[in-house]
């Protein structure tokens, strides 16, 4: 049975599905939300799901976002008397699904709420009127009644560091909040489109899943000790059935290769606090396009030992500065110092939380150890921006590129010479695809195209992925492919190959018009063609975007397209 209560205005809306017997699923569904944490564009809005489950006890997991306070409380009490809740499980403390447990604890004041330590210290600041609690970890259970006996798995930092899973032994439901979860908003309760969800699966693991490899990886051995999972009951948009076990498969293998990168990144910082999270989150994304894994830490909450060891096998090191009072963070710092190493490369940045530690002086001890700097500080003024967050991502990029430019040169020298000299034999045009999203422009350089269809009219881009514009270049953005003229390209092709500094606007001396889709058009191109994407294949290395042709000019009738002709084929 399905009951959906609506408002028209934010289309926020409530379904309640019952999923198994006495286990009913609470999906509240915000239908226009198109940023998650600022940083990520979201195309199909998201969900925040939450659960009751109900022996002799009844069990709530999981709240909602404080902007479905109404709705979300209305629901739950036409579902059950709120004073008849007897646990609360809070999978983690993220307001998107704690913001209501404080609401929650008024109306059921009998409940004891079920969380990891490092969470129940965080509710009790968030909380203030006194409440039952009591601490849960791996290998933990509660026994509710009528066959329903639930156990608790240790989870951190996935994707913050007080996670934990639920198993409900009855049902063969598993509770993992943000695992396993999308940004995906429909009336679909599970799973049933696979090709619909696909991409935004994908999309949600490699920004807040990917970086926590090593932790995924530990989580899923757990769950592989459960035995049998009939159903994931995550924290965002459809739940796993139909097509779990591929779906599980695919975050292995995602995560097995994230884990095995020959090169890493430690990101340290204290999540949730100022911006901390926004900026990590921004430059995690450029660096993992650049073929680094990023593995993430709370210097606040971290063991000492665990800060280390992931510090000595990091090539790079990112603090996020921590609030000056926090005396804990300051500790997992001076962890850091005693363990890095000369030939590693750091980079820092502030939080903006009202009172964070100076960079300077921690600048300055690291860089008397011989340490290099990674990228020039980031100090936050302001409240971040997409265009901010851009140009973060573009940091993060540079990071990468910097700790894997030795080992890409190796491999070059690698390669067998006559090989690499025929392959550069293949011939290409000169063009230059101008994007704007959300009022951030970018551009790049491209060789690789090719027209790939006739009906519609289509064609294909090639895109490494650690290029700043790969972000502009999702299913469904717009952007134009300038094609540069024989004998009048090269002024064009020197000024959109300079390696500029994040944030810098590339279009400045450029003559530009505006398309339609409202990308820059630049005028001394020889012929534009504006263009929608409408499919991606992940290529190793790039991804091959295909693209549909929309509207299209050429300035000159006589003109003939610059056409590139390489020596090798083992780099542009």
């Amino acid at each position: 049975m399905v009951a959906t209560t609506e408002t028209v205005e934010r289309r926020l809306t409530i379904q309640t599905v019952e999923i198994a017997p006495n286990t009913t699923a609470i999906r509240s569904l915000d239908w226009d939300r198109d940023r998650f944490d600022i940083e990520f564009g979201l195309q199909n809005g998201t969900t925040y799901n939450s659960y009751l489950i109900k022996g002799e006890k009844t069990v709530l997991v999981d709240t909602s976002h404080t902007k479905f306070r109404d709705l979300y409380l209305q629901t739950l009490k036409g579902l059950v008397n709120p004073k008849e809740i007897d646990y609360i499980i809070v999978s983690h403390t993220e307001p998107d699904h704690s913001g209501l447990v404080g609401d929650v604890l008024e109306i059921a004041p009998r409940a004891t709420v079920l969380a990891s330590k490092v969470a129940l210290q965080f509710l009790e600041n968030l909380v203030h009127d006194p409440f039952s609690k009591r601490i849960v970890k791996s290998g933990d259970r509660i026994d509710i009644g009528g066959g329903h006996c639930i156990e608790f798995i240790s989870a951190p930092n996935l994707h913050w560091p007080d996670t934990i899973f639920s198993f409900d032994h009855k049902t063969k439901i598993l509770y993992t909040c943000d695992a396993f979860g999308m940004h995906y908003c429909s009336h679909d309760t599970f799973d049933v489109d696979l090709e619909a969800i696909e991409p935004d699966f994908r999309f949600y693991y490699d920004c807040l899943m990917g970086p926590n490899a090593r932790s995924l990886i530990n989580a899923m051995k757990k769950m592989a000790e459960l035995g049998e999972i009939k159903i994931i009951a995550n924290g965002h948009g459809p739940l796993l059935y139909h097509h779990l076990e591929f779906l599980r498969e695919r975050y292995q293998a995602w995560s097995n290769v994230q884990a095995k990168a020959e090169t890493i990144v430690g990101m340290f910082y204290v999540p949730n606090y100022g911006y901390a999270d926004h900026v990590a989150h921004a430059l995690t994304h450029g660096i993992q396009k650049t073929g680094v894994g990023v593995e993430t830490l709370d210097i606040s909450t971290a063991d000492h030992q665990e800060i280390q060891e992931l510090a000595g096998r990091a090539a790079g090191i990112i603090i996020g500065m921590p609030a000056s009072a926090n005396v804990a963070a300051q500790a997992g710092i001076s962890s850091l110092l005693a363990v890095v190493k000369p030939k590693q490369f750091v980079g820092f940045f502030e939080c903006f939380g009202g009172d964070d530690e100076p960079i300077s002086p921690l600048r300055k001890r690291f860089v008397d150890l011989g340490i290099k700097e990674g990228f020039s500080a980031i100090k936050i003024k302001e409240t971040p921006t997409t265009n901010t967050l851009t140009a973060w991502e573009e940091r993060g990029s540079e990071f990468g590129q910097v700790l894997v430019r030795d080992r890409n040169l190796k491999q070059v020298k690698a390669l067998d010479v006559n090989m690499e000299r025929a392959l550069g034999r293949i011939s290409n045009g000169l063009y230059i695809i101008t994007s704007e999203k959300n009022g951030t422009k970018s551009a790049m350089l491209a060789s690789w195209v090719a027209q790939a269809s006739l009906q519609p009219l289509g064609f294909t881009v090639a895109v490494a992925k650690d290029r700043a514009i790969e972000a502009f270049m999702q299913v469904g953005d717009s952007f134009v492919l300038n094609v540069l003229e024989e004998g009048n390209y090269k002024d064009l092709k020197k000024h959109f190959l300079k390696r500029l500094p994040p944030g810098v606007d590339r279009f400045s001396g450029i003559k530009t018009q505006v398309a339609q889709n409202g990308a820059p058009i630049l005028t001394d191109s020889l012929a534009y063609i504006e263009c929608e994407i409408v499919d991606r294949m992940e290529c190793s290395d790039h991804w091959i975007v295909y693209c549909h042709a929309k509207e299209g000019r050429v300035a000159k009738n006589e003109g003939l397209t610059a056409v590139r002709h390489r020596k090798v084929g083992n780099y542009y």
